[in-house]
């Protein structure tokens, strides 16, 4: 593997978890939608 394959992979990647985050952090913050994580467990509302 190249160099710039190498570094090219790695911010696909990067950029892949930040999309995610971002996505489950907006799901969060609004009031009317449950957030399940990536394992279909549901976020327990205490």
């Amino acid at each position: 593997m190249t160099t710039l394959k190498a570094a090219l992979l790695s911010f696909a990647m990067l950029s892949a978890i930040a999309l995610c985050g971002f996505g489950i952090y907006a799901a969060d913050a609004s009031s009317d939608h449950a957030v399940y994580d990536g394992y279909g467990v549901g976020a327990a509302n205490h």
